[in-house]
């Protein structure tokens, strides 16, 4: 009786591609798509092919070079878990099929894995199913940098502290937050700018604000007046926020010793 050698299982890499600008991609990203057996890419809307990340991933590296597989995996913009759960299950499933094929799969996604990204929801995921997994995580620079980039206001020096927030329920944090922090971050702030303009406005901090679009894209949009943003919803916005009371401690001589 012929004994039947076991299949070795692949490994997952997920991988970051970066904010938008396809030249930001690492090496070790454009790599695996390359040679991995299969590239697992978000979609928006179910058979569309509307993935932010694949138009990132395709601008570095060429689809006709990616020769593995293209699975497409559908993730509804929803806070609805009726939806989301759903979908990122059938996603880990779709995923750890292939992985116990012994298939090499590479997971990409906008900014960083480890960034407030889908990322989360299918590692769980993938734990459950195949506790043993193999993974990989292919950082990628994140908006949290870009947006400093494209305001050239910077993140935080000397002992400045900053921190990052989603606009949508961090808008209530804001006074306590700005006690304790220099600059904060607040991602997903497309649909925000009305609510912090009347909440910075009578603190005078207005001034502080700057609002990013598509940061580090071709239509990359920079306001240093929120007044000034149009009225639409941008899905890619951040708004930074730079109070920076600390600026310069140490170039005056005034930090602390340690």
């Amino acid at each position: 009786m012929l004994k039947t050698t076991p299949i070795k299982p692949g490994k997952l890499y997920a991988i970051g591609v970066g904010p938008g600008a396809s030249d930001l991609m690492t090496l070790r990203a454009a790599n695996l798509l390359r040679s991995c057996a299969v590239v697992a890419v978000p979609e928006k809307t179910k058979g569309a092919r509307d993935s932010f990340a694949w138009a990132i991933a395709t601008g570095a590296v060429p689809e006709q070079d990616i020769s593995g597989e293209k699975l497409f995996l559908h993730f509804p913009m929803s806070r609805d878990i009726e939806q989301t759960v759903p979908a990122w299950r059938a996603g880990a499933k779709a995923i750890a099929e292939r992985i116990e094929q012994g298939l090499d799969v590479a997971f990409i996604t906008e900014g960083d894995p480890s960034v407030f990204s889908t990322w989360a929801y299918i590692q769980d995921d993938l734990q459950q199913i195949l506790p043993k997994l193999e993974v990989e995580i292919v950082p990628g620079v994140t908006s949290i940098t870009a947006v400093p980039a494209a305001t050239q206001v910077p993140l935080a020096d000397g002992e400045e502290r900053f921190c990052v927030v989603p606009a949508t329920y961090g808008i209530q944090c804001l006074p306590k937050l700005m006690e304790n922090f220099d600059t904060i971050m607040l991602i997903k702030a497309g649909r925000m700018v009305e609510p912090l303009i009347d909440l910075l406005e009578p603190m005078g901090m207005l001034h502080c604000a700057r609002y990013v679009s598509y940061a580090s894209g071709e239509n990359q949009e920079v306001y240093t007046d929120l007044r000034e943003v149009p009225k639409e919803h941008r899905y890619f916005a951040m708004i930074q926020l730079s109070i920076r009371s600390r600026k310069g401690i140490l170039r005056h001589g005034k930090g602390s010793q340690s």
